[in-house]
């Protein structure tokens, strides 16, 4: 199997290709679009929007290579169902789950705010992973893909880090997997809390997993590429 060396937080990362699927959690309208959920709660959405470019880079870098790309975004069933009130109730948003809004209903699957964005949307047979909570794995069959494909190693970019980024690696660390966290393809309304949510994750030896830069990232896949050319 092609295995790849790169230098990350706390030590050396090494992975097999063909085992690592790239995840971006949650690139959705209704967090990072103004008028969307995000919005609604009061944060400036132009925060997460700076996690596009280098994330963009490097989706396109791993699909060049095969590597399995993974797409979650988070969402409720249109009778909201699936979403308990504690959600539903919480704090004194604009708009609450479920209210119309300038995307349509606010994080309701099948509305257009809860789609991706356009720069990284799927492509056709990329799996998409319609979570009700905040991790990957919740009430999903996220888990049951990884193993039908051999996936050892995750990739974790997307919004938000210390949410649903960091709730999805925490779930994976539980579950055996490797975690690689590529810090600027990961974005906050808080800078201190993507700050300390990377320190976490590569914290004591690695608690959680492994934080790095894309571009080195970008650099390995692509030397890849090359390789196999």
């Amino acid at each position: 199997m092609p295995r790849l060396t790169l230098e990350a937080q706390p030590g050396e990362f090494v992975f097999d290709s063909e085992r690592t699927a790239l995840v971006l959690i949650d690139m959705q309208r209704d967090f990072l679009e103004p008028g969307g959920f995000g919005e609604s709660l009061g944060n400036d959405v132009g925060k997460l929007t700076k996690v596009v470019p280098p994330l963009k880079r490097l989706l396109e870098t791993a699909r060049a290579v095969g590597l399995t790309v993974i797409h979650t975004r988070e969402g409720h069933r249109p009778d909201l169902s699936d979403a308990p009130p504690a959600k539903i109730e919480r704090g004194m948003p604009a708009q609450r789950i479920g209210d119309p809004g300038p995307m349509g209903r606010i994080l309701v699957r099948g509305e257009t705010g809860q789609d991706f964005i356009e720069a990284l949307y799927p492509l056709p047979g990329e799996p998409v992973i319609d979570k009700p909570g905040k991790g990957a794995f919740y009430a999903t069959d996220f888990g049951a893909i990884l193993k039908h494909r051999g996936i050892d190693t995750l990739i974790v970019t997307g919004v938000t880090t210390e949410v649903c980024v960091h709730t999805t690696v925490r779930e994976a660390n539980d579950r055996g997997y490797r975690c690689l966290v590529p810090g600027d393809c990961c974005g906050s309304y808080f800078d201190e809390f993507h700050e300390v949510g990377l320190r976490m994750i590569a914290a004591q030896g690695g608690i959680f997993g492994w934080v790095c830069r894309s571009a080195p990232l970008v650099a390995a896949l692509d030397a890849l590429r090359v390789q196999a050319a």
